[in-house]
């Protein structure tokens, strides 16, 4: 299910305030043309049905303008009569399996690190099995599912980099009673070539879904292991 729809008016407003002039005065007008049709097709962009995507405030010190999304795999209790299976019981009405976080960054002048004037910045967390923790391939399996995800979706792009990190937390004193938890944790970024922007954000959703250990993936795209399904 998706429930965004990129503002224009809200990330002009945003762009107004970082830029010291009154909130209330821009419009969407008054935002690059370029900047416009991306946010439009954001719009167009048709995510996998288990992502809840919605719109959330942009970082405005990264560029003149931004919009960011965030995505949730959910796994709720079907509802009452439903036959629907739930991937692993929980005992919540909802749990998160997995989150992530998307973000187009526009600098109409460019920017000599991004080689361009668009870039894509991602986030993607999710919890794994307490013995997978140590696994030392999880974080190379991270990175290599995003190239393939991101061929699989037909996305051109260049300079794209980034950092899979496995993350233990344990519990002490008051908080010793709390179980110890292993996330893989997913940061890249990367310059758009050319349009199709909706390609870019389906790509991003699909990680998400199969950080979650969400079947079925797209041929060709190597699914996350060791995600926990309890």
């Amino acid at each position: 299910m998706s429930v965004f729809g990129p503002a224009a008016e809200a990330a002009a407003r945003r762009v107004s305030a970082a830029a010291g002039r009154a909130s209330d005065a821009p419009a969407a007008e008054r935002l690059p043309g370029s900047f416009l049709s991306a946010l439009h097709q954001l719009r167009s962009a048709r995510p996998r049905a288990e992502a809840l995507v919605e719109e959330v405030p942009a970082p405005v010190k990264l560029a003149p303008y931004a919009v960011a999304l965030r995505a949730e795999v959910l796994n709720a209790a079907p509802e009452p009569g439903s036959s629907a299976p739930r991937l692993r019981p929980v005992n919540n009405d909802e749990e998160t399996l997995a989150a992530g976080r998307f973000i187009l960054l526009h600098d109409p002048a460019g920017q000599e690190s991004w080689g361009g004037t668009f870039r894509v910045v991602i986030y993607i967390r999710a919890e794994l099995e307490p013995e997978m923790g140590n696994d030392p391939l999880l974080a190379e399996v991270a990175w290599t599912w995003l190239s393939d995800s991101l061929a699989q979706h037909g996305v051109r792009h260049s300079a794209a980099g980034g950092t899979a990190t496995r993350i233990l937390s344990e519990s002490f004193g008051s908080l010793r009673a709390r179980q110890s938890t292993n996330d893989v944790e997913l940061r890249a970024s990367w310059t758009p070539a050319g349009e199709g922007f909706d390609s870019h954000l389906e790509a991003w959703a699909d990680m998400v879904c199969s950080f979650a250990g969400l079947p079925p993936l797209p041929d060709g795209v190597l699914a996350m292991p060791h995600i926990r399904r309890n």
